[in-house]
């Protein structure tokens, strides 16, 4: 296997990077200017005080994309409540037209998937090759 920046915490040496997508409730395009480069300041502070790096993220009127590099201890899961939750209530305060037609900013559910630095048949083949070693 090639070479691969990794990050550690006192007992994990770990790699773990996530594409993750989610909208705002009933799919509503509220995401527009202002709101859209507010929400990226928000994303990025919660992101810092988690301990967790938001790699790329683009804000479309209707959804976000977001890749988050995180600890696997602390869980994506944890990372994207967090990051849902904080920037619902600081949009929202912030600007009132949030408030009147959606009853929470963002809808309960989300996409996720893992992004690999190496692919999936690589790490198979590593793995198998151990024993000859």
């Amino acid at each position: 296997m090639s070479q691969r920046e990794v990050e550690s915490n006192h007992n994990i040496t770990f790699d773990c990077k996530y594409h993750v997508v989610f909208c705002p409730k009933y799919r509503r395009k509220v995401l527009q200017p202002p709101i859209d480069l507010r929400l990226k300041e928000l994303f990025r502070a919660k992101a810092d005080e988690l301990q967790a790096e938001i790699v790329e993220m683009e804000i479309m009127p209707d959804h976000v994309h977001l890749l988050i590099q995180c600890d696997p201890q602390f869980g994506i899961h944890r990372i994207v409540k967090h990051l849902k939750g904080y920037t619902s209530r600081i949009l929202r305060q912030e600007f009132k037209q949030l408030t009147s037609r959606l009853p929470s900013l963002w809808t309960n559910s989300y996409f996720v998937a893992t992004v690999g630095s190496v692919s999936l048949d690589i790490v198979k083949k590593y793995i198998e090759d151990q024993k000859e070693k």
